[in-house]
């Protein structure tokens, strides 16, 4: 048995994991899928002052209040910056990262550093245009999501405070980071931003390298493949 936390991705929260939660559960595994303050079920405490370090603090204070240990941290998209940040501050109770077609930065480096200077820019305009100046207006969900899974998802999505893009993650544990695996989503189409990370665990020390026959929401489109996938990953 696994003791599994999630980092979501933007816009998103716990509610999008419903269909993994009873893959975890039959497999036996604990699966803790906290919500970042400002989305989701807490999308009410939204406000322009949070950044990644709000949502770093709340995966870390899930860990520290249920007193967990040995955790397999998931990070999907977004998470990634977010696990990337759990796993420096709370380092003696993660046993490995992984990393769900996500971003994965180093010491300095923010989601806009990483997504480009277009991208950047576009997502700026939407908030001045239609976030006020502070929000981040919600990106498309993967093509290939059904119809029953966008009129089920897309109402529950919220903007995301631009802070939290805007931030750069400072990381400061002396100590090496846990095992690292990463995930891509082979099907992520044109624009594609996550391939960088990919290649990066192919070479890099510490890290595992693994491809899902996906778009970048496989717990939504296809939740039994990925499930197969983080079992061979979590018994390693």
């Amino acid at each position: 048995m696994a003791t599994i936390v999630l980092a979501h991705g933007a816009w998103s929260a716990a509610w999008a994991w419903k269909k993994m939660r009873p893959l975890f559960r039959a497999a036996g595994h604990e699966f803790f899928s906290p919500t970042y303050t400002g989305l989701g079920a807490r999308a009410h405490l939204a406000r322009p002052d949070i950044d990644l370090s709000t949502h770093v603090q709340d995966v870390v204070s899930e860990i520290e209040f249920e007193d967990l240990k040995d955790v397999v941290l998931l990070g999907h998209s977004y998470g990634g910056m977010v696990a990337t940040g759990v796993a420096d501050k709370a380092r003696s109770r993660i046993a490995k990262v992984v990393y769900l077609d996500a971003f994965a930065p180093k010491d300095g480096q923010s989601l806009f550093d990483l997504t480009g200077p277009k991208a950047e820019g576009n997502m700026r305009a939407g908030a001045m245009k239609d976030g006020d100046g502070w929000k981040l207006p919600l990106n498309p969900m993967p093509p290939d999501t059904s119809p029953e899974d966008q009129a089920w998802a897309v109402p529950r999505r919220r903007p995301q405070p631009i802070k939290t893009f805007e931030q750069k993650i400072r990381l400061e544990s002396k100590q090496a980071p846990p095992p690292r695996h990463y995930i891509y989503a082979t099907k992520n189409g044109p624009g594609d931003v996550f391939r960088q990370f990919g290649e990066r665990a192919k070479s890099e020390a510490g890290w595992s390298y693994y491809e899902i026959d996906a778009s970048h929401n496989p717990h939504i489109t296809c939740p039994d493949v990925l499930m197969k996938l983080l079992s061979e990953i979590i018994a390693k």
